[in-house]
Parts: structure tokens; C-alpha cells; sequence
């Protein structure tokens, strides 16, 4: 128990320390871009009114950055991420982030996870069975769906959808609430809204995501599943589910929990492209306008932030379940011999 606490302080730690340089990485970004917050309009929220940047109001916008130095403004700015959750006030919009991007990114953050929790509740038991049956039939129907899967980009399945929607229904599935739960506050209705909202975004992002797991479970589980310790575990009398669940299906599920941040990043990287295809107002979208057409650094920084400190995070947790399910791991982090 004193060694599995030492791996998850250890594990704790360097989450910290990751999380901290990529403020740093954020920050400098940031910093470095060609245009500020002073060089170009500032644009107020809903009244459509445009401010002189180079006025009291948008020089505020970094204060402190002519008299501070690079160090210390990044001080200030992580000291308000961490302490206060506060990410500075938008360029374009001239309103606090926090504000600008409200429920968005979590929203976002739950399509990605529901996409991936979908893609793995398919994957996992079907790469498995695909891997230790003899039924050809089958093998042959889930190889098929799985290239299919990763043949079929997920912005033409999701033009496919609207297609097929306003051909049988005369109407195309778009945005995330409906009209009248836009800017009300959350309830049971709104909530149940969201869902028969949501379940498109989820499904054409897991159509890919399920693609690539079932490949991959598929893959190791047929290498684990003809090893040596699993022959001489049937020799010893197992059979069935428990020599499949304490065997090689434990040793090949590993690399898969390991992969779930990177899984989340890539997900996260196709949801621009679906947001504007579906019309869905969440972080990507945010996030893209940041980025390419308004040059907005502080909306941007707070969206990759939100995003880098959400795979660490999932990293660290994923880590945790590999040292619960295998030792091998955590003896390899902590050295342990033997």
C-alpha cells in the first residue's frame, strides 16, 4: 500500500509539473503572436459596437505587460488560472472568458468522453471475441466495419446524416439546445434537451474512435491470447472467461487504458470540423475563431489550456488504473525489483 501511494504521489507531482510548463507554452504562444490585444479592433459583445484597441479600454487588456516583465506577466497569468480560474478578458469580445466560454467547453469535453466511452464499450468486447473466435463470418463483418470506420472520414459521415435526415424528415440535425433552452438556466428539460441534441456529435466522433480501438484490442489481444503463460494457464486447467479476463485480455487492455489521453486529443482534433458541419456552438468552434480569423490570445490560450490540463489529467488517472491492474507498471515507475 506504501508503494502504490508513493506511485500516485509521484504521478501527482509530474502531472503538476507537466501542467505548469504547459502554461508556459500556452503563455509564450500567446505572447509571441504577431498582433496583440492593442494593434487591432476590439469588438464589444451583442450591441455590435467596435472599440479603438489602442484606447484606455483595450491598452487594459494586458495591464501590466509594458512595465512587467515576460516572467512576471506569466507569473500573473497562471496565478489567475490556478488560484482564481480566471483566464483575462477576450480581445474581440472585450468580456471575461470565463463568461465567453461558459458551459461551452465542458460541454465539449463530455462529447469527446462520450465518444470515447462509446468507441471503447463497442471495441473492447468485440476485439476480444474477434480475436479468440474461429467464426470467420464474424471476423470477416467487424475487419469490414472497422476500414469502413476508418476509411469514411467523420465530417463526410456527418454530411451523410444531414443528407439522409433532409431527405426523410425535410429537416437537418443541428446545433446543440434547442431555440428556447438557448440562454436559460440548466433543468431536468434543458438537460434532456441537450442529450437529443448530443447523441449526433457523439456518435460521428465514435465512428472512427470505435474503428481505431477495435483495430487495436483486435491486435493485441490476438498476440496476447497466443503467448506461452496463456498455453501453460490452459495446461493448468483454466478455461473459459476466467482465462480470458485474468490473462491476456489484463495485459492487452494496458496499452489501451494508456492511450486514453491521446485518444482524447484526437477526438478533440476532429470536433472543430463536425462543430461547423453540425453547426454546434462549443470550444472547437471557439477555438478556431481564436485562432484563425480574430487572433484572439487569451481565448485561445484558456481553451488549450482547458484542453492539455484535461489529457493530463486523464493521464494521471489512467496511470492510477495500469498500476491497479498491473504491477509490472507500477514496479517500472518506482524501480522496484522483484
Amino acid at each position: 500500500m506504501l508503494q502504490f501511494g508513493r506511485f500516485v504521489g509521484m504521478r501527482f507531482i509530474m502531472a503538476i509539473i507537466t501542467l505548469r510548463m504547459v502554461t508556459f507554452i500556452v503563455f509564450s504562444l500567446m505572447e509571441l503572436s504577431p498582433e496583440n490585444c492593442e494593434a487591432r479592433p476590439v469588438y464589444a459583445p451583442p450591441g455590435g459596437t467596435t472599440i479603438d484597441a489602442r484606447s484606455e479600454i483595450g491598452t487594459n487588456l494586458r495591464l501590466g505587460s509594458i512595465n512587467d516583465t515576460y516572467v512576471a506577466r506569466w507569473a500573473n497569468w497562471v496565478t489567475g488560472v490556478f488560484l482564481h480560474g480566471d483566464f483575462g478578458l477576450s480581445c474581440r469580445y472585450l468580456m471575461r472568458v470565463n463568461t465567453l466560454l461558459g458551459n461551452k467547453f465542458w460541454m465539449s469535453l463530455g462529447i469527446c468522453l462520450s465518444s470515447l466511452l462509446l468507441a471503447y464499450l463497442i471495441a473492447v468486447p468485440l476485439g476480444i471475441y474477434s480475436a479468440t473466435t474461429s467464426n470467420r463470418v464474424v471476423n470477416n463483418f467487424l475487419r469490414i466495419c472497422s476500414y469502413l470506420g476508418l476509411a469514411i472520414p467523420n465530417f463526410l459521415l456527418a454530411l451523410m446524416i444531414i443528407l439522409a435526415s433532409a431527405v426523410l424528415y425535410g429537416g437537418t440535425p443541428s446545433g446543440m439546445l434547442s431555440r428556447e433552452y438557448q440562454d436559460v438556466a440548466w433543468s431536468y428539460d434543458k438537460f434532456v434537451d441537450f442529450l437529443s441534441h448530443a447523441w449526433l456529435p457523439v456518435f460521428v466522433l465514435g465512428w472512427s474512435a470505435t474503428a481505431f480501438a477495435l483495430q487495436t484490442v483486435r491486435a493485441l489481444m490476438s498476440d496476447e491470447y497466443g503467448k506461452l503463460y496463456v498455453t501453460a494457464a490452459r495446461a493448468r486447467g483454466l478455461s473459459g472467461q476466467q482465462l480470458l479476463w485474468r490473462y491476456p485480455a489484463r495485459h492487452a487492455l494496458g496499452p489501451i487504458i494508456n492511450s486514453l489521453g491521446f485518444d482524447l486529443h484526437r477526438v478533440f482534433n476532429e470536433l472543430p470540423i463536425v462543430a461547423l458541419i453540425l453547426t454546434l456552438t462549443e470550444a472547437g468552434a471557439l477555438l478556431l475563431e481564436a485562432l484563425l480569423r480574430s487572433n484572439d490570445q487569451p481565448l485561445a490560450a484558456a481553451i488549450l489550456f482547458l484542453l492539455t490540463a484535461s489529457i493530463i489529467g486523464l493521464n494521471f488517472i489512467t496511470d492510477v488504473m495500469l498500476a491497479i491492474l498491473d504491477p509490472r507498471f507500477r514496479r517500472g515507475i518506482l524501480g522496484i525489483e522483484r
